[in-house]
């Protein structure tokens, strides 16, 4: 069984229980069956946390499959405090039984939910968990990303995936605890926010004590009351005052400090928690026509990442995969990665943080435009915000990518207003980062332009974008899908322009013949690394972009337009790639 560390990475508790492993599993595709007493044939064994359609499963079944039931029986959970149950993901609408007893409901593929199973727990013998999971496979209206809708991936879409597909585990915590952080740099102030939100019984009291260290350096000691279930605390940071010495303190993908962080909850001199988390100082912001990190102009080198495996889907094989992924990433000379259509597991993220990689988050689209398909999204999407706002490496939010969900945004208000609400809201719920309303084209209320462009021949991208007059006449032309790029009434106001999606070069080294395509074509690998190049050179030297994202980080499916093969091996040698990407002599 592969090893998962603690799945979230920011609130970690010394004690916690993977479930992980081998779950009792059925296939319930008339959904004849609504609760846990009724009489269910479990037919299969899954290994958990991998979706049924994946090999890694056990099941490797994906055809179509409505609902899904899991079953395990856990020992003794003991006694004392409150028992938790955390779910990292479960696609789409899970339903959560222990002993009988419904103990959550959650909506949302992408995103975690808890359920605090105490009194559900019965005093002697096993504990029986239950789960039920509907996804229907056939719904558009549901943010489901590239999960195909077709029974066998065309196109651009993948495989299915069906019920759980992140880790699942129980902690056991007191009868008040820490339920949620979250961190906020304050660059200018040379500060750290720290929000402790607490649940339980005890309500007045509570104080809190915040501990961070830079290495063996500690940098803070503060302790102060709690307000409420929930307080804002700014800790100043020691401020060197010195550049050189500020910017050691600071997170990059060139030095990506972190502060390890300890947070303690306290009523009087009782101790009720302890977390251990990090942080990271560091700002992200937009000054005219160039993206700032740290205050300063930053190029973007980002690369397009579906987050596929072939074994596995949307899980990865195990913790050190996502290391890897991010180690590559690096290593083919990317300061970053434009996670596409997918949520990502928070233990990538860890790895970002830690090793210094860049994160573009993007909302998995649905396909149809409806109120409810809206809700859906809105709901999602702020768990997944809220999730995911303590990542130093987050620095942009995509809501919307290429009209998908608003295929028509050019005439009907509904679509654009429905842009426009998910690019505020995603500005309320977090003023620190910009947003990209809608990724590619089409653009209304955004921070940043980002444009699609598959041309695979260099000259004519150098043509098209070099020349600086060219920015004066680009929105008036028609990109590829034959797509504006602004919306009427949202002129471009000189916001940065990055290429966010070029390239999409297909080289198959491994078969002659596949069913496999790109946008364009390499049949050697010399002429494969000679097209990159070309390409990649544009995009540098181009003055117009303040960065660009490379279709693609590995192939996917059918997809052969990555750099490296599915397995993650490179097809050409990484130092060609990193030298290409950099723009520098090989």
């Amino acid at each position: 069984m592969p090893q998962f560390d603690y799945p979230r990475p920011q609130l970690v508790r010394s004690s916690w229980t993977s479930l992980n492993g081998v779950w009792d599993f059925a296939f319930d595709d008339t959904q004849a069956h609504s609760a846990p007493h009724d009489p269910i044939d479990w037919q299969h064994r899954i290994t958990v946390p991998f979706a049924p359609e994946a090999a890694a499963s056990g099941i490797a079944d994906q055809r179509f499959h409505p609902c899904v039931w899991y079953r395990r029986t856990l020992d003794d959970l003991g006694a004392g405090g409150r028992t938790l149950l955390h779910f990292g993901a479960v696609d789409y609408a899970a339903r959560v039984w222990l002993n009988g007893h419904l103990v959550a409901q959650h909506e949302g593929g992408h995103t975690p939910f808890t359920a605090d199973i105490t009194d559900a727990i019965v005093a002697d013998g096993p504990q029986v968990l239950v789960v039920r999971v509907e996804d229907d496979p056939a719904d558009l209206a549901k943010p489901r990303g590239k999960q195909d809708w077709q029974l066998d991936p065309h196109s651009i879409w993948y495989p299915r995936t069906t019920g759980i597909w992140q880790t699942v585990w129980l902690e056991t915590v007191g009868d008040t605890y820490i339920e949620r952080l979250r961190w906020t740099p304050i660059f200018d102030g040379f500060e750290i926010g720290c929000e402790v939100v607490t649940a339980g019984a005890q309500r007045t009291g509570l104080s809190v004590e915040v501990r961070l260290w830079h290495g063996d350096k500690l940098l803070a000691d503060d302790r102060y009351s709690m307000v409420g279930q929930d307080t804002m605390r700014k800790i100043a940071l020691p401020d060197p005052g010195i550049d050189d010495s500020r910017n050691e303190l600071l997170w990059s993908p060139e030095h990506p400090t972190l502060f390890d962080a300890e947070v303690v909850l306290r009523c009087g001199d009782t101790v009720l928690d302890t977390v251990r988390s990090y942080t990271a100082l560091r700002s992200v912001s937009i000054t005219r026509d160039r993206l700032m990190l740290n205050g300063r102009p930053y190029q973007l080198r980002l690369v397009l990442d579906q987050g596929y495996w072939p074994e596995s889907l949307m899980t990865a094989p195990s913790d050190d995969a996502l290391r890897r992924d991010v180690e590559l990433a690096k290593a083919m000379g990317f300061n970053g990665v434009r996670k596409h259509q997918k949520i990502e597991d928070p233990r990538y993220l860890y790895w970002a943080d830690r090793l210094g990689l860049l994160v573009w988050e993007e909302m998995p689209s649905a396909y149809a435009f409806s109120p409810r398909a809206m809700s859906r999204l809105v709901r999602e999407w702020t768990e997944a915000i809220e999730r995911d706002y303590s990542h130093p490496c987050v620095i942009v939010w995509v809501p919307f990518n290429e009209s998908w969900g608003v295929p028509n945004l050019t005439a009907m208000q509904a679509h654009r207003n429905a842009v426009e609400a998910l690019y505020h809201l995603t500005r309320m719920l977090d003023a620190t980062r910009p947003v990209i309303g809608n990724d590619g084209w089409e653009a209304s209320a955004t921070d940043i332009l980002g444009i699609h462009d598959y041309d695979g021949d260099p000259h004519k991208l150098r043509a098209r974008y070099e020349a600086e007059h060219q920015s004066n006449t680009l929105f008036d032309r028609r990109r590829p899908g034959g797509r504006i790029l602004t919306l009427d009434g949202f002129p471009h106001r000189g916001q940065p322009i990055v290429l966010t999606e070029f390239g999409g070069v297909a080289y198959d080294p491994r078969a002659s013949e596949h069913h496999t395509w790109g946008y364009s074509r390499a049949n050697t690998a010399e002429a494969f690394h000679a097209l990159y190049r070309d390409l990649l050179q544009v995009v540098n030297e181009t003055a117009m972009f303040s960065g660009f994202c490379y279709t693609q980080f590995a192939d996917t499916f059918q997809e052969t337009n990555g750099l490296l093969n599915a397995d993650r091996s490179p097809k050409i040698p990484l130092e060609q790639i990193s030298a290409a990407t950099r723009n520098v002599q090989y």
